[in-house]
């Protein structure tokens, strides 16, 4: 079969595969079943294969090509997971192709950019460069990115190329995230009585208010050149136990977006601030801050290996020149750069990550394996 005709089958069997994360939708498959089809496809294919247990029934790929002798190492990564299915028709989440596309979910986030990894290992065992090729099918990176932070902890490279779809882009820099708990604390009493209670509902005003002045303040700072400021928004609130009640307490969960040079401290010392502000306005409040999941930010150098060789290859296979960007969104990139290992997002077009309707562009899949396929003969040279 050509690349073409093997990158289809291989993606239509990839999506055909259930690989919902279980801890976006509780009781889903998770990553078992497409972690089985991609290891025995890769030790067919002639690659050394490991399957590395990362959550019991939840697996990472381990594929490595080991090279001949006296190269740098090169890591491909892509997750297997996929968020749910809900409101999508059975059809639409069921891979099919017409005009060009392939359909279904995970079909664009992103399989399609594994197909092109799988691929591009199995020439790479045919041909072994002088360095080593290992390729990381990781699982959970739609939750919290547990499976590449495994990866991390056992295999090291020079330079890394996460396939996640980039419209064919170099993207080198990223946002990160940090989730923030603010409880307020009143006093329960029945709605009779405001002379006993105190509503924390009522509290978090100040709290609201403080996070809409911050998020002015976020926006109106020099932007990074590709990711723009960082940003703050309230996610979730939650408080009360009955319409005849004060509520004792309130909480409100906090996502506040990072760009480079941020961290989680900051970031809790600026939600700190406008408490403080609440406390000195009323002398009746009293909250409390819980700091949660946090990501940090990507920012590859320009002149690193891995993203000087990837734009001159894209180059030569698009037939243009690539272009280099940053994205809002966090991907496990972050942690590879987190590890030492310079890191850049390089993948398909199409479009409906997390939507209704979901699809990949084929002959970008097939951009993507020629990409691969011609760093991995020049990085690891």
């Amino acid at each position: 079969m050509t690349p073409r005709e093997t990158l289809t089958t291989l993606l239509h069997d990839l999506v055909a595969i259930n690989s919902i994360n279980p801890d976006l939708v509780p009781g889903a498959a998770g990553e078992a079943e497409v972690a089985a089809y991609i290891a025995n496809w890769l030790k067919q294919a002639g690659c050394e294969v490991h399957l590395q247990e990362v959550r019991p029934g939840r697996p990472n790929v381990i594929a490595i090509v080991r090279g001949t002798g006296g190269g740098k190492t090169l890591l491909l990564n892509g997750h297997i997971d996929t968020v749910g299915v809900a409101g999508m028709a059975r059809e639409a989440a069921l891979p099919s192709t017409r005009d060009g596309r392939l359909y279904g979910r995970g079909a664009y986030d992103m399989k399609g950019g594994v197909a092109a990894c799988m691929l591009a290992m199995a020439q790479a065992a045919q041909h072994p460069p002088r360095g080593t090729v290992i390729f990381s099918a990781v699982m959970d990176e739609e939750y919290a990115g547990l499976g590449t932070q495994a990866v991390v902890e056992a295999y090291h490279a020079d330079g890394a190329i996460v396939a996640e779809p980039t419209e064919l882009q170099l993207i080198v820099a990223h946002k990160g995230f940090v989730w923030l708990e603010v409880e307020t604390i009143g006093v329960a009493a029945h709605g009779s009585r405001p002379d006993l209670g105190v509503d924390a509902i009522a509290k978090m005003g100040g709290v609201l208010s403080g996070l809409e002045q911050l998020q002015r303040e976020l926006q109106a700072q020099p932007p990074h050149p590709y990711l723009k400021t960082g940003s703050i928004h309230a996610s979730l609130i939650r408080g009360g136990q009955d319409m005849a009640s004060y509520p004792d307490r309130c909480i409100l969960s906090i996502e506040r977006r990072t760009i480079p040079g941020e961290t989680p401290e900051q970031v809790e010392a600026q939600l700190q601030a406008i408490l403080n502000r609440c406390s000195q306005a009323d002398a009746g409040f009293n909250a409390v801050i819980r700091r949660g999941l946090d990501r940090t930010p990507l920012e590859t150098p320009l002149d690193s290996d891995i993203v000087q060789l990837t734009e001159r290859i894209a180059q030569t296979v698009l037939e243009r020149p690539a272009e280099i960007a940053g994205v809002a969104y966090w991907t496990d990139a972050a942690t590879l750069w987190a590890a030492g290992i310079p890191a850049l997002l390089f993948g398909p077009v199409g479009s409906g990550a997390h939507a209704m309707e979901e699809w990949v562009d084929l002959d970008s899949v097939e951009a993507c394996f020629r990409v691969y396929s011609g760093v991995i003969s020049a990085f690891c040279a």
